[in-house]
């Protein structure tokens, strides 16, 4: 019986990663390549080659939408033509019959995680080097403008509660990969002195852990905002931490970024204090976990509702599965949204849609069995 529905999932499973890919790719990505040929004069096999770069992600996306169209349509048919009616009559329990859905969904939601984390995120950001190369030949190919990095304190407060200010305010026109151009830093980690410090450029000393500033000027300003000193300078080291240039080598798109290269991000977003940075991370990071689990959702979602006994097409499938796909990623966005608006835990923003879906998967389940 396993080999059998194992055979007949399979191919519903590949038709759907194909057509469900394919769509994807076609809308986000083709449509830009081909204006960026007729209007950037890109070249075709730059695009060619984004494209296939690009691909690996809409597979990701792909792989639970698969998994609920192969469930719903394989076991819609079984049930239309009373092969799971005559299963049953074997002493075959609808739990038995759901449970390969269920492993063979497991195995897909490995295969989801291997390339969410392995091969979607370095072709992500391959794609993104590859287009920016080609359209910007003339150009250094790592360059990052406008870094600005603010990093805060908590002052505890005589009633108990607790205070954030401004230590430390850094900003760059751009980074080439070596130096950063033109800084303004705002120092007041020091109590009693703030100091302001404008440069020409800067580069990390690495043997000695500390930022060379070239051609510059310190300005010192007292806590009452009056004027101290200024000091001019050619080349001047301060020990300033190396955050700023952290997050301008790993500023990288959330969809370029794998597990273990969005914690280290999240620990460079916690030094600098920024709260609603933080917590969008945040949420990301525990999407990326939970969307390989929705192939089992889905899985016992579609299965349980295919058991149900009906007379039903595969386009009859086809469309109901669009609309579970719909309002899945609908509910996905939102429970997002508010996970990042502090409404809801990370954890529940990102994981809420597989627990409200993997409960209408069991009712449904059991209200099969009781049939």
């Amino acid at each position: 019986m396993d080999r059998y529905l194992t055979n007949e999932l399979v191919a519903p499973f590949l038709f759907g990663v194909g057509a469900f890919s394919s769509l994807g790719v076609t809308i986000d990505a083709v449509f830009d390549l081909v204006r960026r040929i007729v209007e950037s004069g890109l070249p075709i096999n730059i695009a060619i080659q984004v494209f296939l770069l690009k691909l690996p992600n809409f597979i990701v996306l792909a792989f639970p939408m698969s998994t609920l169209l192969a469930t719903l349509m394989t076991y819609s048919r079984l049930s239309s033509e009373s092969e799971l009616i005559a299963l049953r009559g074997c002493g075959v329990s609808v739990y038995r019959m759901v449970l390969t859905a269920v492993m063979l969904s497991l195995v897909v939601t490995g295969m989801t995680f291997v390339f969410n984390e392995q091969i979607a995120p370095a072709a992500n950001y391959q794609a993104t080097l590859t287009l920016q190369q080609a359209l910007k030949s003339d150009k250094p190919t790592f360059k990052q403008e406008n870094i600005f990095y603010p990093e805060y304190r908590d002052i505890p407060q005589p009633d108990g509660s607790k205070s954030r200010i401004l230590t430390r305010l850094f900003y760059a026109d751009q980074f080439d990969g070596k130096r950063m151009k033109g800084l303004t830093i705002i120092d007041r980690s020091t109590e009693g002195l703030n100091q302001i410090v404008v440069s020409e450029s800067a580069q990390w000393n690495a043997s000695q852990n500390v930022w060379d500033f070239y051609n510059g000027t310190v300005y010192l300003v007292a806590p009452d905002r009056s004027y101290r000193n200024i000091l001019r300078f050619e080349h001047q080291q301060l020990q300033l931490p190396r955050t700023p240039l952290n997050l301008a080598e790993k500023s990288r798109d959330y969809g370029e970024m794998n597990i273990t290269e969005s914690l280290e991000q999240l620990a460079v977003e916690r030094i600098g204090g920024d709260r609603q940075k933080i917590r969008k991370l945040q949420v990301r990071i525990q999407q990326k976990i939970s969307l390989p689990f929705v192939c089992v959702v889905f899985g016992l979602v579609g299965a349980a509702m295919g058991s149900i006994p009906q007379r039903t097409g595969r386009g009859t499938s086809f469309a109901v599965s669009v609309i579970v796909i719909f309002t899945y990623y609908l509910i996905f966005f939102i429970s997002g949204a508010m996970g990042q608006a502090g409404i809801l835990s990370p954890f529940m923003g990102a994981w809420l849609p597989n627990f409200l879906f993997l409960a209408i998967g069991v009712f449904l389940l059991m209200r099969v069995a009781q049939r």
